[in-house]
């Protein structure tokens, strides 16, 4: 006991409130691009927002929602019917689909837009072929314009499925099927007891599941900006970049925002503190149907079309574009291009894992109404867009360098120009927003097998908050880390717009580099960086297929 008071009088406050600082610091950066788009847009009268309205305002509102409705519907059919096929049926290949169809997740939808483009354009081998074999001419058919909004909700839905999939999957997966087979006792055919009993239950993840795809779709703006679609997204870069229109774009950015954050107040609401608890102790997994002959046909091609069109046939017309370019991969260029996206995305997932580290364990040192608001800012900003972010951290920040820049020449007669804004530690900044929810995710997850008798048996062993995170913490969080920083890598390698608003000048990555080629219509040009990306995003799909297979 003695020993044990001496060892316990020794601890010492190891940085306890620096890293309380640290917390709040991350959140009122996370916070910042969201109260600047405010301020912007309520600053700058109402002269730009009456324009907006009588000219594009009303046009961008409707074909953003008519986007986000379009994928809701596909996201929801295509991961929930896929969900349940695998959860609850046995048919041929069925364990092969159960992970292929996460494959698609590691494609930027604007890779989608550029491969479908190639091949399914007036001048793309279908409609050639199409005029090769019936000797029709270009105004004798008709055929489907890929370049539309119609085209750009079905690039989001392949892509973007597999949230609503896996988190549908793991619902089903975690149901008991005592209720399922009480329902099939009392008559219910296995369908109907599937709308009846499984999908009312799994209602929450799927909700979640469509949640997150609408809030990557009114995010997305390489595949809209390239099918020509106006939504909100195109109209915050064509403002800020075109018509240099800086209030413009700060109140086309506080609509999308607005939108972004009733959804997020959706997911939480939906979410609720709803549980479900299954009385018998006895809890039974409910019996596999096994398709035979037709049915099983039918449950092999429902699964194979979005892991063909999602990944296997893109994959391969990338290829195919990308041996008759003239792009090479291994130039001193295009190693630049690479050097440039590693660089970003390794320091970002970096700098987003640590501030996610930091949000997580002040949370759980410190339970209060304090750290619990930090942590829900600094899950805010994956409801918020890449562009809206951009603009949100551009603007004070250069107001801040030219005040700073106005004074020094005042004063000193020295010209500091710009410090921050153009510099690639904002463009940090601005990815450790977008992805620190991802991040805190996954420490959270890691860190829920960390018992609380630990911290005690810490602390009692003379070790005090840093020194508890240090030695007792981030060993058995290495996993949850791991997988954070790889999701965080490839969300940065994929990423966008932001990167496009405030990337230092002539420092391009291969998503820029990507985006131009396809712009100038140069598509077999744009396929080999987005076959790089798409590489890039198949770490973290990987991890995650492993994870499903070992459920």
């Amino acid at each position: 006991m003695a020993q044990l008071t001496t060892k316990t009088s020794k601890i010492k406050p190891d940085g306890a409130r620096a890293l309380s600082w640290g917390a709040l610091l991350i959140a009122g950066l996370c916070a910042l691009p969201m109260l600047a788009v405010l301020l912007a847009a309520v600053s700058g009268g109402t002269e730009t927002v009456e324009h907006l309205v009588d000219t594009v305002l009303e046009g961008y509102t409707r074909t953003t929602l008519t986007l986000v409705c379009l994928v809701a519907l596909g996201t929801f059919a295509i991961g929930v019917g896929a969900a349940w096929l695998v959860t609850m049926t046995r048919f041929p290949g069925v364990r092969i689909f159960e992970v292929a169809l996460v494959l698609p997740l590691a494609f930027p939808a604007y890779v989608l837009a550029y491969a479908y483009t190639h091949v399914l354009d007036h001048p793309g081998i279908v409609q050639t072929s199409l005029r090769a074999l019936t000797g029709w001419g270009p105004r004798d058919y008709w055929f489907p314009d890929i370049r539309s909004l119609g085209g750009a909700a079905l690039m989001l839905v392949l892509v973007l499925y597999p949230y609503v999939y896996l988190l549908a999957r793991a619902a089903f997966l975690q149901q008991s099927g005592t209720t399922f087979l009480a329902a099939r006792a009392l008559g219910s055919s296995p369908w109907a007891a599937f709308f009846k009993v499984s999908l009312p239950l799994a209602r929450p993840a799927i909700a979640g599941g469509v949640l997150l795809a609408v809030m990557e779709t009114i995010a997305d703006f390489g595949t809209v900006a390239y099918f020509g679609v106006q939504t909100f997204a195109t109209g915050i870069y064509t403002s800020w970049f075109s018509l240099f229109d800086r209030v413009g774009a700060a109140q086309l950015a506080l609509c999308l925002l607005s939108f972004a954050l009733l959804l997020a107040m959706l997911e939480r609401l939906q979410r609720g503190d709803a549980k479900y608890h299954d009385p018998s102790r006895r809890a039974k997994v409910a019996p596999p149907l096994q398709l035979k002959g037709g049915k099983a046909a039918l449950a092999v091609l429902l699964c194979a079309v979005p892991v063909l069109f999602g990944a296997a046939l893109p994959i391969i017309v990338l290829f195919a574009m990308g041996l008759g370019s003239e792009q090479n991969l291994l130039s001193e260029r295009y190693l630049g291009f690479i050097q440039n996206s590693a660089t970003l995305a390794s320091i970002a997932a970096i700098v987003t894992v640590c501030a996610a580290i930091c949000i997580g364990f002040f949370q759980r040192m410190k339970t209060s109404r304090v750290s619990q608001a930090a942590a829900y800012v600094a899950r805010l900003g994956y409801a918020v867009p890449g562009g809206v972010i951009a603009v949100g951290l551009m603007v004070p920040f250069a107001t801040f360098d030219n005040a700073l820049d106005a004074w020094m020449r005042s004063t000193f007669d020295i010209s500091t120009g710009l410090l921050i804004t153009g510099s690639i530690w904002l463009l940090i900044i601005a990815y450790m927003v977008r992805f620190l929810a991802a991040a805190l995710g996954a420490y959270e997850g890691g860190q829920a097998m960390v018992h609380v008798n630990m911290d005690a048996a810490s602390r009692s062993l003379g070790q005090g908050p840093i020194g508890t995170l240090r030695r007792v913490h981030l060993p058995i969080l290495a996993p949850s880390l791991l997988t954070a920083l790889l999701i965080v890598f490839v969300d940065v390698m994929k990423e966008l717009p932001a990167t496009l608003i405030m990337r230092p000048f002539n420092f391009d990555t291969l998503a820029v580099q990507a985006y131009r080629l396809a712009s100038d219509e140069r598509l077999e040009g744009a396929a080999v960086p987005s076959l790089v990306i798409v590489a890039m995003g198949l770490l973290p799909v990987i991890l995650i297929c492993r994870q499903v297979g070992r459920r």
